[in-house]
């Protein structure tokens, strides 16, 4: 199994960890690019999704995967927070039924790629 918890693991870490290692992570990990395209997504949140990867893989995170974390409180603060590390309650609304869940919202500047964590 993969090092780190949801509340522990780094950026860094993420970065360092090929697929494999962030596919046997607990919690679900997208990765995007300052333009919120995705460029990462796990095993563990295609299948708590139900979206598969190769649907997800290069489309613009805010505006067609999760339109419902296009908000102040998940989408805005990667525009307005340059160094972020926060976890926020929140509720999937998009393709489900409401479900709680925790966002760790993750981005720095010593690292390009930004990341959710979200843990169900």
């Amino acid at each position: 199994m993969a090092e780190g918890s949801f509340e522990t693991i780094t950026i860094l870490e993420l970065e360092a960890m090929g697929s494999e290692g962030l596919d046997e992570l607990s919690f679900g990990v997208i990765g995007f690019n300052h333009t919120s395209v995705v460029e990462l997504y796990n095993a563990t949140e295609s299948r708590m999704s139900g979206l598969a990867s190769s649907t997800v893989l290069g489309a613009p995170f805010f505006d067609a995967v999760a339109q419902c974390m296009n908000n102040f409180m998940v989408a805005q603060r990667f525009e307005d927070e340059p160094e972020l590390d926060a976890v926020v309650p929140f509720v999937l609304t998009l393709r489900m039924r409401p479900t709680r869940v925790r966002l760790r919202l993750l981005a720095t500047a010593a690292v390009a790629r930004r990341y959710i964590l979200i843990e169900r």
